[in-house]
């Protein structure tokens, strides 16, 4: 067991440093806004490179978190509160998606989120106390998460490889994830394994993703051969 002063830094430090990736999740929307206002990008390029796989699969991941946090003993307002409001900041994101391409998978995904984060609150507001069985289902639940994650930012990295450009991708958003994954395998290492193995599994697959990224940043840049993809005819 952790000394109690040791899990509250912990606790802390993650919770400041979710509040940073907050900004960098702002900074996504805040960016697909500034193109819409963009007048030389037209209707449906909006939201150009983004991948409705990865954004949906982010929200379930923090979605998952927030059922996660209340679903232990205790109550884990560290985790709680700062993944309620990245899952309502990646739903409008979601939102934006649709509104710019106004396809059926991108309805379908927004529905599909909206309705698993009402369904999450009505847990939180309904059913506080969770048995030692409900414990493992979403202890499950992350592990599922963990495995949809890393193929929804496989995703996104393979469409930033195939067109050799980022679009509407935000770096910050990449870098201040990446921050809050460091300081939630910090964390987790303090709440200890039997506890934290969960956590500690997420947020090391989501960093290596964002390591990836923050790369193809620079990939795009300074490659010839992604200057040679941007360049090849649609």
């Amino acid at each position: 067991m952790q000394p109690p002063s040791l899990y509250a830094l912990a606790g802390s430090l993650n919770s400041l440093f979710i509040v940073v990736s907050l900004y960098g999740l702002w900074s996504q929307l805040q960016k697909i806004w500034q193109r819409k206002r963009d007048a030389g990008i037209g209707a449906g390029k909006t939201t150009d490179i983004l991948s409705i796989n990865q954004f949906t699969v982010s929200f379930l991941a923090y979605c998952a978190f927030f059922v996660y946090g209340y679903s232990i003993t205790p109550f884990n307002h560290y985790i709680v509160w700062p993944r309620l409001i990245a899952s309502l900041i990646a739903l409008a994101i979601l939102y934006e998606i649709h509104r710019d391409r106004r396809s059926l998978t991108s309805r379908n995904a927004l529905l599909a989120c909206a309705l698993l984060l009402g369904a999450g609150m009505a847990g939180l507001a309904f059913g506080p106390t969770f048995s030692d069985e409900k414990r493992v289902i979403s202890q499950g639940l992350l592990v599922a998460v963990t495995v949809l994650l890393a193929q929804g930012y496989a995703h996104q990295i393979r469409l930033i490889w195939r067109s050799g450009k980022t679009g509407a991708v935000s770096l910050k958003m990449s870098q201040f994830i990446l921050a809050m994954d460091a300081s939630t395998i910090f964390f987790a290492c303090v709440m200890g394994l039997e506890t934290g193995w969960p956590l500690l599994l997420l947020a090391c697959v989501s960093a290596t993703t964002k390591l990836i990224i923050m790369w193809l940043f620079r990939w795009e840049k300074s490659s010839p051969a992604a200057q040679m993809k941007r360049q090849a005819p649609a």
